[in-house]
């Protein structure tokens, strides 16, 4: 049983969003969903021209304004060559290597409507036929989609209704251990999704009126580089993306508290802001981290080079194994889903 009850909330929400398959650029499916999610809940929302969701809460002062986001999108490929023995090469969607997918059951998504299944593997991968099986690369070249379907050779393949561009996505293969894991893929960037929804869940269940009008844009590009640098209003002072905390060798970032991002690749987070975002956690005795992730840009980063005059931040709870089959514990979800809760009532940074 879970330590923090309303996480259990959180987790089941993250399982119903890591099994909509939405890699960037065919995410129509989970903007519904959470836009179903929203409207329950009696708030305003409207999409953008990119496909994206925009979620206002009304506050005291509606001349400054702040803005969260989290982001649908996630990693993914798309067909690139029918092949003529019969499966399919790929071409990735979103920044991570052929080897984090090999052996991966996944799902082709033809524009018709029809879903197939497969699975992706080296061209190579028979040890009783590829003396290379182990040493290959594993790159474009070599790995290609299986299809579960009696194909052998192209036009097979295309008498399915599978043809160049259709969207492949990859089984979340979502797990909750007993003592508090999640493992899946996906948890980048859902987990942070599921908690701004509960976030605005919990706001309206409690009546809080928050000091600022606050936008929650739910973006759908961010694994492409652009989901949130656009519909941020005038008045926005104060933007912080949710997403992921990275883990790896040299990053204080864990499994177990919010990861605060002081830079990334983009460059320093705004200090005032990140000061901001300490002291309220040790206010509240919210477990944090600082940290630096050199391979990393959100969609706050986004929205700085578009050119917007806004305070930007970064936070999001501790990601193992990012773009690949990720894990993270219900203790650094409630930490996270605590700092968002104490940021969206307190004061704006001043400039």
């Amino acid at each position: 049983m879970s330590t923090y009850p309303k996480v259990s909330e959180t987790k089941e929400l993250i399982k119903q969003l890591v099994s909509i398959p939405s890699p960037s650029g065919n995410t129509t499916k989970v903007i519904q969903f959470v836009e179903e999610f929203l409207k329950d809940l009696q708030v305003e929302t409207k999409r953008n021209r990119k496909g994206g969701l925009i979620a206002t809460l009304p506050g005291t002062n509606e001349e400054e304004h702040r803005m969260l986001t989290a982001h649908v999108d996630t990693l993914g490929a798309m067909v690139k060559e029918v092949k003529s023995n019969g499966r399919l090469r790929l071409d990735l969607i979103g920044g991570f290597k052929y080897n984090a997918i090999e052996g991966e059951y996944c799902e082709i998504h033809t524009s018709s409507g029809k879903v197939f299944t497969g699975t992706i593997l080296m061209h190579q991968t028979s040890v009783h036929v590829y003396k290379e099986a182990g040493d290959a690369k594993r790159n474009q070249e070599n790995m290609e989609v299986r299809i579960d379907a009696k194909v052998g050779n192209a036009e097979d393949i295309r008498k399915l209704g599978i043809e160049v561009g259709d969207f492949v996505s990859f089984d979340p293969r979502v797990q909750f251990a007993d003592n508090g894991f999640i493992k899946s893929r996906h948890l980048d960037d859902k987990a942070s999704v599921a908690i701004l929804l509960q976030l605005i869940k919990r706001v309206k269940e409690e009546k809080l009126i928050l000091p600022y009008t606050t936008h929650f844009l739910i973006s759908n590009n961010e694994e492409i580089g652009y989901g949130g640098n656009s519909n941020v209003t005038p008045e926005t002072i104060e933007y912080l993306a949710v997403d992921m905390g990275a883990m790896g060798d040299g990053q204080s970032t864990d499994e177990f508290t919010v990861s605060i991002c002081v830079k990334d690749g983009s460059g320093p987070y705004h200090y005032g802001l990140r000061k901001h975002l300490v002291q309220l956690a040790e206010k509240n005795k919210i477990g944090y981290k600082l940290d630096i992730y050199p391979y990393y840009a959100s969609d706050a980063s986004a929205a700085i080079r578009s050119g917007h005059d806004i305070i930007h931040g970064l936070i999001g709870p501790g990601i193992d194994s990012s773009h690949a089959y990720e894990r993270t514990h219900e203790e650094s979800l409630h930490h996270t889903e605590q700092l968002v809760y104490e940021y969206v009532k307190s004061e704006i940074v001043s400039y």
